[in-house]
This record gives C-alpha cells, sequence and structure tokens, in this order.
C-alpha cells in the first residue's frame, strides 16, 4: 500500500524530497517561465497533434514525470480522458500540478518501479529519460503498465555536440542521437511509428546561443534562455508553428535540439 505525503499517494516515499535527477527548486523556477515561452507551448502542440493522429484509443493517460503540470494541462484542455493521471518523484513538482490540472489524479512515484500493469492507453515522458541513469528499466517499465497495443509518446534532447551548462544545470545524464534512442525503444519491445527532430529550424540559432556562452564563460544563469521580448518570441513561435506544419505533411527532420518518438507496444503473438 502506499504511502501519503502531502495528500499524495507515495510510491517511492524515500524519494519524495530527494528523488535525484533534478532539483526540487527548478519547479518554481519552471512554473514562472512555462506559460506562453514559445519553446514550451509549440511543444504542446506537438504532442496534442500526436495524440490526435495517433492515438485512437484515448480513454487513460499516464504522465511519467508530469513536472508542474503544464503538459498535461494542454493535454486536458483538448481532450476529454476518462482517466488523467500524472506521476513525480518530487512531491514538490506534484504540489504545482495539482493546482494547474485539477481534473486529474497525481501520484508520487520512481519511473523505475511503476507500479501498474497494462492499465493505460497512452504513457507520455516529455524530457524526462535523460534524468535518468537506467533509462532502459523506465522503458521496460512503461512498456508493462501500456495496454496490449497502447501508445508510448516521448521527447528527448538530442545530439552530443549540443551539450552545454544548461544540461549540467538541468541535472541532464545524456543527450541521445536517434540511433541509441530508437535502439533503446525497440529493445523495450516498442515498434517505432514515428520519429523526427524538432526545433530544427532553430538549430543555427541554438547552436551559436551555446557557442557564445562556452566562449564568454561567464556564470551560468537559467533564466537567460528564457529572457525574450514579446516580439522575439512571437518570431520563434511562428517558426515553430512552421516547423509543426512541416511534421503535420510527413517531414521527418534529421537534426533537431529535441527528438520526438511515438511508438506502439508490441505483443508475442
Amino acid at each position: 500500500m502506499p504511502a501519503l505525503i502531502n495528500g499524495f499517494e507515495a510510491y517511492a516515499p524515500e524519494m519524495a524530497y530527494e528523488g535525484g535527477g533534478f532539483k526540487e527548486s527548478h519547479f518554481a523556477e519552471l512554473a514562472s517561465v512555462e506559460a506562453g515561452h514559445f519553446w514550451f507551448e509549440s511543444r504542446n502542440e506537438l504532442i496534442a497533434w500526436a495524440l490526435e493522429k495517433y492515438c485512437v484509443s484515448r480513454e487513460s493517460f499516464l504522465e511519467i514525470g508530469c513536472g508542474t503540470g503544464y503538459v498535461l494541462s494542454g493535454i486536458a484542455q483538448r481532450f476529454a480522458f476518462e482517466r488523467m493521471l500524472g506521476s513525480e518523484i518530487f512531491s514538490e513538482g506534484l504540489r504545482f500540478a495539482a493546482r494547474r490540472v485539477p481534473q486529474a489524479a497525481f501520484i508520487q512515484m520512481d519511473a523505475r518501479r511503476i507500479p501498474y500493469s497494462g492499465e493505460f492507453d497512452v504513457i507520455g515522458a516529455f524530457d524526462v529519460l535523460e534524468h535518468i541513469e537506467e533509462d532502459t528499466v523506465v522503458l521496460e517499465q512503461m512498456y508493462r503498465a501500456l495496454k496490449p497495443g497502447g501508445m508510448l509518446l516521448i521527447t528527448v534532447p538530442q545530439h552530443d555536440w549540443l551539450w552545454s551548462t544548461s544540461d549540467d544545470y538541468a541535472c541532464h545524464v545524456r543527450r541521445y542521437s536517434a540511433r541509441s534512442c530508437h535502439a533503446k525503444i525497440e529493445a523495450a519491445g516498442f515498434r517505432i511509428l514515428r520519429s523526427t527532430s524538432f526545433v530544427s529550424l532553430l538549430l543555427p540559432l541554438m547552436m551559436a546561443s551555446r557557442l557564445k556562452k562556452r566562449k564568454e564563460g561567464s556564470e551560468f544563469d537559467f533564466t537567460d534562455e528564457f529572457k525574450l521580448s514579446k516580439p522575439t518570441n512571437a518570431l520563434l513561435y511562428r517558426v515553430m508553428k512552421g516547423e509543426l506544419a512541416m511534421i503535420k505533411a510527413g517531414i521527418n527532420f534529421v537534426a533537431g535540439g529535441s527528438r520526438f518518438v511515438i511508438a506502439q507496444r508490441i505483443d508475442n503473438q
């Protein structure tokens, strides 16, 4: 039976405050910058499009590492899942998420030990796996928690050569290549239906920004990447909207700051 921490069922209570792979202080920082920022907004739209196109069964949804609930709030606005469950290893994140998405349920858990088997139509993990050393274990656990034929949606940061102080600050363990990402997903028992990079049209700008920071060698400031004027943010959002239109049209980008994978659980016959 789960414990109870701050009103949430806790399946890994010993990790609720020091779960590793992240820092409790980051939740407040993220909650203050997500809404309206071009990257978070465009990622939500990409996820919503994939749910609409690829996920026919939408009765139950589990998000692994729901953070402040920003993705889950976007999903809740567009889809009427009968059961929406957000999970997070840090109880601090759940506090933000529960306020943002009152229609969803939330639990504290370790993604390496998901307490469900064959229960969900869709599982999402958005910029989560890169925080966890045992990412293959998490993929296997997600396979087990899905119903037969269930769908998996994943986003991860991409390209080792983009590694920067931002990754260190965010407690990333790795950035993925398409090959390594696909191999791990398939080894867990999934069939990949669609895979594309995103933040592709803005990749040159992203590279220039990170190169400039390396040359300057100045003290890292988490908020730097979010200090955008409204016109700049609007322009970058329009570029991302154009990129999404191209993905919807069937274009799979080879390179980009992140990778988005849509996969389906395969069951042995």
